[in-house]
């Protein structure tokens, strides 16, 4: 019997205990900092002259690590070992593929607080962000890993006399792991596992600037187990090896989370058929969002300012779940705006190896000068309520920013920033709020804050988002709880976390016997 799936607990970091074991594991992963890291290709390290350099964003001078940058002519490499052991690894037992997950589980587990470090330094992550993203991680090995033994045997089907038809999920091949960021452990291993677990074998790209977590993490995969071929390395650029692994004819399917642009980049070239490809690719797609907080005149409006400072500035505005739109009704407009102002003012800017701080740095300098960018657009557009700055001198720090007064069509309102910048429109009631929350091209994340019943009920019908939240910030899935994927212009809603999302990576075989 397939045990029942409990979330990994975040850290309370007020115990003592734990607040030291997190400052050790900061010592532990500054103790490797600076070391080169191999591609993996086939089971065999590869080391190329050309490399990835990691770098600290909160001090750019911070090397974190060197990887191997793959080329194409190692990207072919790695997609003809995936080809050879795809014919062993989907002919493996699904109990032996969940089996390599829970030990991974278990090895992160074990080492949580030196990835969740390695986060605080990679990516910028204060402790809180950092800890939840491992823990996410860590649900994912486990959650897959049960999903899998559950739908081993498939689902059952009808049978006539003399008649036996079963319905099986077979898995569908080589695919092509994209993955992001701004959660460099848990949306690039729950990507990679889900892949592998239903029987795939993958090439994983992971992103640029955080490519050192995800070396880490192919080294667990391989003290867990996984046979050689089945999990392959290989970052490098978009442009060389992202293009020619996503057109390539053995890529039966390509998982991506990153931007709309580069998510439709990937959707118009893998519609295309390549010479020798005979099959149409899938395409697992999620692309961002422009997340709206609706606070009605009959909320809680302190639990609604909270809620909005929470999903706006965590992780610094970095997620694609980030409220950056806050839409307040006229009536009590004023109240959580100032409200929303004075929590913004509260908040610690600054190192995120620092316990206290709530709030570090941007990804990198396009980052932060994209973000500036719309900081000047939105004082042309609204009015600059508090932020507004940012120095790139040692890191890449924005203050957290609040811009009022905004037009629903402003650009501030539309656009999605990736960063620590949240807008307020006015609405006349709670209809027009939620018109305004469905008049972007996201459809990802929302949240609504009432006490009445009815528009609650409203929302649940008319706010067209993948993952609606009452009474609470629009951030924060979690693993088997809240299933995560939008809508629109923010991807293929591909539920991560959810009960169908192996199938995804799966296809259904109906085989029919006569007696």
């Amino acid at each position: 019997m397939v045990q029942p799936y409990k979330h990994e607990p975040f850290t309370d970091f007020t115990i003592d205990e734990n607040r030291q074991a997190y400052l050790n594991a900061l010592k532990t992963v500054e103790g490797y900092l600076g070391q080169d890291y191999a591609l993996v290709i086939g089971g065999e390290k590869v080391t190329t002259e050309d490399k990835i350099v990691s770098y600290n964003p909160s001090n750019k001078e911070e090397v974190i690590g060197r990887v191997s940058k793959a080329s194409q002519e190692l990207a072919e490499q790695a997609m003809q070992a995936a080809v050879a052991a795809y014919k062993t690894w989907k002919k493996t037992k699904a109990e032996v593929r969940a089996d390599v997950l829970f030990k991974a589980a278990a090895i992160i587990r074990r080492r949580k607080h030196e990835f969740s470090a390695l986060l605080t330094k990679e990516a910028g992550k204060p402790w809180r962000e950092a800890d939840a993203d491992t823990a996410e991680a860590i649900d994912f090995l486990e959650y897959y890993a049960r999903q899998m033994l559950a739908i081993k045997d498939g689902v059952p089907v009808n049978s006539r006399p003399n008649e036996f038809n079963r319905y099986n999920y077979i898995p569908l091949g080589v695919g092509i792991i994209i993955s992001p960021w701004n959660f460099p452990l848990a949306i690039m291993a729950g990507t990679t596992v889900a892949a592998i677990v239903a029987g795939n074998t993958v090439l994983l790209k992971p992103a640029s600037t955080t490519p050192i977590v995800a070396a880490k993490f192919v080294e667990v995969m391989e003290e867990a187990g996984l046979p050689a071929g089945v999990l392959n390395f290989v970052p490098g650029s978009g442009a060389e090896v992202g293009d020619y692994l996503v057109d390539h004819k053995d890529t039966r399917f390509i998982s991506f989370t990153g931007s709309r642009d580069v998510g439709l980049r990937i959707f118009e070239r893998s519609s295309k058929l390549s010479p020798g490809q005979i099959w149409m690719k899938r395409l697992i797609a999620e692309m961002g969002g422009k997340d709206t907080i609706v606070v009605d005149s009959e909320a809680d409006l302190e639990l609604a300012a909270q809620s909005i400072v929470a999903g706006a500035f965590g992780f610094s505005g970095q997620k694609c779940s980030a409220c950056s739109r806050a839409i307040v009704v006229e009536d009590v407009y004023d109240t959580v705006l100032n409200r929303v102002v004075e929590l913004t003012n509260e908040l610690l800017l600054g190192d995120p190896t620092e316990q206290g701080t709530f709030m570090g740095p941007v990804n990198d300098n396009n980052a932060f000068k994209k973000i500036m960018e719309y900081v000047e657009i939105g004082k042309r557009e609204g009015r600059l309520m508090t932020g507004g700055e940012g120095d790139n001198s040692k890191g890449y720090f924005i203050q957290p920013t609040v811009f009022a007064d905004l037009d629903p069509k402003a650009r501030i309102m539309q656009e999605e920033i990736f960063g620590p910048v949240v807008g307020f429109t006015k609405a006349k009631d709670f209809t027009e709020a939620i018109e305004i929350a469905n008049n972007t091209e996201y459809g990802l994340t929302g949240a609504v804050i009432t006490t009445n019943r009815a528009h609650q009920e409203q929302a649940r019908e008319d706010f067209h988002v993948g993952n609606l939240y009452f009474n609470r910030s629009c951030t924060g899935a979690i693993v088997g709880y809240q299933p995560f994927g939008g809508f629109n212009m923010s991807g293929t809603d591909s539920k991560a976390g959810g009960p169908d999302y192996l199938l995804l990576h799966m296809q259904a075989k109906t085989t029919s016997e006569m007696y």
